[in-house]
C-alpha cells in the first residue's frame, strides 16, 4: 500500500511539472490532459485507501528520513487514518471538478492579459500546472505524521496561492491582493512556527504519534520564559497559524481580496484546499487541544466573531463573487465554533459539506461571469434564470444549503455545530450560541440575496449604458452581453458536485455518531460532553429533519430566505431606501469595519514610517555619512599628511632616515 500512498500526491505532482516545465512543448490540450490525469489518478488511489481504511487497516510510519539532529528526526512520512481519508477524497474530488472546469473557464484566457505580455505566453498551461502543484501541497499537507512535513505543506500551500491570487499579474489589484495573502498569513505562520517549536523543545519530538503519547506529561509543564500554561502556549501558537490559512478574525482580510484571482482558484482555495488547512490541524491536534480549556475558549471566540461579522458584510457586496467568498468567512467561522467546543468531527462534517457547496456555489458564479462576458456586479445582471438555467438551478442548490435548510448537506452539518456550541461549556460558548443564531438569519438573507438578485427581476443588464448587443466590461473587452449558458465543461462539474451538495449531509449518523473516526479524533468526553449529549439526541436522518423544522436556527434561515425575496422580488425598491435611511451602518460594512485602512495605516503607514526613519538615520547618516563618505575623507586626510613627506627633496628623505634611526637606536637602549 506504500506505493498507492505515494501516488496520491506525486500523481498531482507530476502532471504539475509536465504542464509547468514543457507546457509550450505539449501545448494548452497537453498541458489540461496531464494535469487532469494526475488528479483523476490521485482521486481512484483515494477511494481504494478510503475502502481500505473503511476495513479497519490504518498505517503511521515515516518513508524517508532526511535528518536527524539532537535527537529530532526530520522525516517524509504518511499517517493514513479515517481523518486523512476523508480530506483526501474531498480535496481530490473538488479538485478534479475545478481542473475540468478551468478547461472552460480560462479557455480565452489570453484576452486577459496585454498583447505585449510575456506572461500571455503559455498562461493557460501555467495555470493548470499551479493549481495541479496546489492539489499536491495540500495532499502532502494533510496526509504527513509529523510536523515537519505539516509545515512543508503549509508553506507550499501559501506559496501557490500567492502565485494563483497574482496569477493575471499585470493587474495592480492582483499583485496587492497576493501580496497582502502572503503578508498576513506570514503573521499566522509566526505563531504556528512558535508552537511548532515549544513541542520540538519540551516533547523532543515532532511524531504525532510520540507528542500525543506525551501530551499529559505537557500539560503538567510551564514555559520556562513566561511561566505560562506549556500546553496553552502550544495550541495558541498552533491556532494562530490555523487563523491565518484559515482566515480567521482579525487574519481574515486577506481571503476576500483573493477573488482577484481566476475563479477556479477562488473555488480550490475557499472549498477544499487552503483555508480548510487550519480546520484540519487542529482536527489532527486533538489530543493537544482538549488539554487547554483556555485555548478552546480562545477558539470559540474568535470563531463567533468571524461568523456573525463576516455573514453581515455579505449583505452589502455587490461582487458576485465577493459575496460567496465572505460567506466562506462566516462558514469557516463555524467550523472554528465546532472546534472551540470539542466538537471536531463536527468541524471536518461541515468542512465536507462546506467544500462541496462552496466549489458549487463559486464555480456557479464563474458560470455566470461567463455568461455576462466577466462581469462581476450583480447590481448589472438580474434575470439570468432563464438564459443559465443549469447554472441557475445548481446555485440554488448550493444557496440552499449554504443556508441550512433541510435536506440539503448544510443542514445536517450547520445545526449539529450549533447544537454542540449549546451544549458546549466552555466559556464564551453562550456567546457563541448568539452570534450563531445571528448568523442563521444573515446567511439565508445572502445566499437567497445572491439568487434572487442575479438570476430574478429586471434584465438589468439591459438598462441605459449597457447595449443589449454590445458593451465593454471591466476588463476592457467589447462583448456580446446576450448571457448564455456556459459550455458542458463547466455545467458538467457543476451538476456532480451538486449531488453531494445535496445528499452528503445524509452520512451524519455513521460520520458522526457511528464511531466513524476512531483515535483519530480525542475528546474528553467528561470534560467536554458536548458530543456526547449530541449523540443522545440523535434520531437518525428524518428524525432530524423533523425536529429541525421546529427548532428556532430552521426558522431565522428561513426568516433570511423570505426577507430576500421580499427585497429583491416584492419589493425591488426598498433596498435602495434602507441602504439611504442606514448609511452609516451600511458604510461601515461596506469599509469592512476600517480593518484595510487600519493595516494600510498602522503596519504599511507604520513600515513607511520605519523605512522612512531607517532611510535617513541608517542609510543617510550611517552608512553614506559615516562608512562611505566617512571612510572616503579619512583616507583624504590621510593622503594629504602622507603627501607633506613625500616632497621628492632627497635632504628631506635623508633627515628622516636619520630620525628614524635615533628613534630604533633609542627604543633599543631603552629595552636594554
Amino acid at each position: 500500500m506504500k506505493t498507492l500512498y505515494l501516488l496520491v500526491p506525486l500523481a498531482p505532482l507530476f502532471g504539475a511539472i509536465i504542464a509547468g516545465l514543457f507546457g509550450k512543448a505539449i501545448g494548452r490540450a497537453g498541458a489540461h490532459i496531464v494535469t487532469i490525469l494526475g488528479v483523476t489518478v490521485s482521486l481512484i488511489a483515494s477511494l481504494i485507501i478510503f475502502k481500505d481504511v473503511m476495513a479497519g487497516n490504518h498505517f503511521n510510519g515515516d518513508l524517508y528520513v532526511w535528518l536527524e539532529s539532537g535527537g529530532l528526526k526530520f522525516a517524509i512520512g504518511f499517517l493514513i487514518d479515517p481523518l486523512t481519508a476523508v480530506m483526501m477524497l474531498v480535496v481530490t474530488f473538488v479538485s478534479l471538478m475545478v481542473h475540468i472546469y478551468t478547461i472552460g473557464y480560462m479557455a480565452h484566457d489570453e484576452e486577459n492579459w496585454p498583447a505585449d505580455s510575456l506572461a500571455r505566453t503559455n498562461s493557460y498551461q501555467r495555470f493548470f500546472s499551479y493549481i495541479s502543484l496546489f492539489t499536491f501541497s495540500m495532499l502532502m499537507l494533510v496526509m504527513s505524521n509529523n510536523f515537519v512535513q505539516l509545515f512543508f505543506g503549509w508553506e507550499a500551500v501559501g506559496l501557490v496561492s500567492y502565485l494563483l491570487i497574482g496569477f493575471w499579474s499585470t493587474r495592480p489589484t492582483a499583485i496587492y491582493a497576493n501580496l497582502k495573502a502572503f503578508l498576513v498569513n506570514r503573521v499566522g505562520d509566526f505563531g504556528f512556527l512558535l508552537g511548532i517549536g515549544l513541542v520540538a523543545a519540551y516533547a523532543g519530538s515532532l511524531d504525532y504519534a510520540t507528542v500525543f503519547g506525551k501530551a499529559k506529561e505537557l500539560a503538567t509543564m510551564t514555559e520556562a520564559t513566561t511561566g505560562w500554561p506549556l500546553i496553552t502556549a502550544i495550541c495558541i501558537g498552533l491556532f494562530i497559524g490555523a487563523m491565518g490559512k484559515s482566515a480567521q478574525f482579525p487574519l481574515h482580510v486577506w481571503l476576500p481580496d483573493s477573488m482577484e484571482g481566476p475563479t477556479p482558484i477562488s473555488a480550490l482555495i475557499h472549498a477544499a484546499t487552503m483555508v480548510t488547512a487550519g480546520i484540519f490541524m487542529v482536527s489532527r491536534m486533538s489530543p493537544l487541544f482538549e488539554l487547554s480549556d483556555t485555548a478552546l475558549s480562545f477558539i470559540i471566540v474568535i470563531g463567533a466573531i468571524t461568523t456573525l461579522f463576516m455573514a453581515l458584510i455579505a449583505i452589502v457586496q455587490t461582487d458576485i463573487k465577493r459575496v460567496v467568498a465572505y460567506s466562506t468567512l462566516s462558514q469557516l467561522g463555524y467550523m472554528t465554533m465546532a472546534l472551540g467546543a470539542s466538537a471536531y468531527s463536527v468541524a471536518i462534517f461541515h468542512l465536507m459539506t462546506h467544500a462541496f457547496f462552496k466549489a458549487v456555489l463559486f464555480l456557479g458564479a464563474g458560470s455566470v461571469i461567463i455568461a455576462m462576458h466577466h462581469e462581476q456586479d450583480m447590481r448589472k445582471m438580474g434575470g439570468l434564470r432563464k438564459y443559465l438555467p443549469i447554472t441557475y438551478a445548481t446555485v440554488l442548490i448550493g444557496a440552499i444549503a449554504n443556508a441550512g435548510l433541510p435536506p440539503f448537506a448544510g443542514f445536517f452539518s450547520k445545526d449539529s455545530i450549533i447544537m454542540a456550541v449549546q451544549a458546549s461549556q466552555i466559556p464564551g460558548a453562550g456567546f457563541a450560541y448568539v452570534c450563531a443564531l445571528a448568523a442563521v438569519f444573515i446567511g439565508g438573507l445572502y445566499s437567497f440575496r445572491l439568487v434572487f438578485f442575479a438570476f430574478h427581476g429586471k434584465e438589468r443588464f439591459r438598462d441605459a449604458g449597457h447595449d443589449a448587443h454590445h458593451g465593454h466590461d471591466d476588463h476592457g473587452h467589447h462583448a456580446v452581453h446576450e448571457p448564455h449558458e456556459s459550455p458542458k465543461v463547466v455545467t458538467v462539474p457543476l451538476i456532480l458536485l451538486s449531488i453531494p451538495a445535496i445528499a452528503s449531509g445524509w452520512l451524519i449518523g455513521s460520520f458522526l455518531y457511528g464511531n466513524w473516526f476512531g483515535n483519530a479524533i480525542y475528546i474528553d468526553t467528561v470534560a467536554h460532553p458536548a458530543m456526547a449529549q449530541l449523540k443522545e439526541a440523535f434520531t437518525g436522518v428524518f428524525g432530524m429533519m423533523a425536529h429541525g423544522v421546529v427548532t428556532l436556527p430552521f426558522w431565522l434561515a428561513l426568516a433570511g430566505a423570505a426577507t430576500a425575496w421580499f427585497l429583491y422580488i416584492k419589493r425591488p425598491d426598498l433596498p435602495a431606501v434602507i441602504r439611504a435611511k442606514m448609511a452609516l451602518p451600511v458604510k461601515i460594512l461596506e469599509n469592512k469595519y476600517g480593518l484595510d485602512q487600519f493595516n494600510e495605516w498602522f503596519f504599511a503607514g507604520g513600515a513607511r514610517g520605519v523605512g522612512h526613519g531607517l532611510w535617513k538615520a541608517g542609510d543617510q547618516t550611517i552608512i553614506d555619512g559615516v562608512m562611505v563618505n566617512g571612510s572616503a575623507r579619512l583616507v583624504g586626510w590621510f593622503a594629504s599628511v602622507v603627501r607633506l613627506i613625500q616632497s621628492g627633496h632627497i635632504y628631506q628623505y635623508a633627515f628622516s632616515m636619520i630620525i628614524g634611526v635615533f628613534v630604533l637606536l633609542t627604543l633599543w637602549m631603552n629595552r636594554a
